[in-house]
């Protein structure tokens, strides 16, 4: 992939977020992204020599669209400054859509490549099928959280969003309390863009992703929750 046309363009972009720039540049953002969804199969490749869940996954099922949805929003502007996929076994559009664990990735204009896996603001039921798995699998939780590849790549969980207080429920004295508070259950870390060296890009991505793999592992143990009506995530 020419990493230094796309962040050219991601930059371009950002500073001519609007629909007739986008328009006269749509051929350079076609070759970009055809290139960057050879990026994504190649990854996804390298994914399922680990993790047989994810071996065949449609790639362009992955890819997120960089068009915003701006009806609810107070930011107008019509696109993503970044290039994003997240891989699943469903494919999901978006990380945790629907509930379950998710590879993501994003390239950003000023030339940061973030990665990572979990599952980040799952919707109601799911979280609290998390934090009760949190519960009741203590042990295996603690176990995961200590895995060496885990930790040496991207320390703890993120707190994103953290609660103050404990969910409903849940006791202020218990050992985990802290990692019940999470709204998201995911990992990531930013480093720079390999822009002298592009073949690196997949191994670099499935490397990292890989030292996730305990906490994807883990996720998908999680048992199934109805979802109940009216429920919030921060309840």
């Amino acid at each position: 992939m020419h990493l230094r046309d796309l962040t050219q363009f991601l930059t371009e972009l950002s500073e001519n977020n609007n629909r007739p720039w986008f328009l006269w540049n749509k051929p350079r953002y076609d070759i970009l992204r055809a290139e960057f969804l050879q990026v994504v199969t190649e990854l996804i490749q390298e994914l399922g020599s680990f993790d047989k869940a994810v071996a065949g996954c449609d790639p362009r099922k992955a890819l997120f669209r960089i068009h915003r949805d701006v009806r609810f929003a107070k930011d107008k502007r019509p696109y993503k400054t970044h290039f994003s996929a997240g891989i699943a076994p469903l494919n999901k559009r978006r990380p945790s859509a629907a509930g379950g664990p998710t590879y993501y990735f994003h390239i950003e204009a000023n030339g940061t490549l973030l990665f990572g896996a979990g599952e980040y603001l799952p919707p109601a039921h799911r979280l609290k099928a998390i934090r009760q798995h949190v519960v009741n699998d203590a042990t295996g939780f603690s176990k995961m959280l200590k895995n060496k590849h885990l930790r040496a790549t991207y320390g703890d969980l993120q707190d994103e969003d953290k609660l103050q207080r404990p969910p409903k429920g849940v006791d202020p004295a218990h050992p985990l309390v802290e990692y019940l508070k999470l709204k998201s259950f995911f990992v990531w870390v930013e480093v720079p863009l390999l822009l002298n060296a592009p073949e690196l890009l997949v191994p670099q991505l499935a490397s990292g992703m890989q030292d996730a793999f305990a906490l994807v592992s883990w996720l998908r143990g999680v048992p199934e929750l109805p979802e109940p009506a009216g429920e919030s995530a921060g309840d």
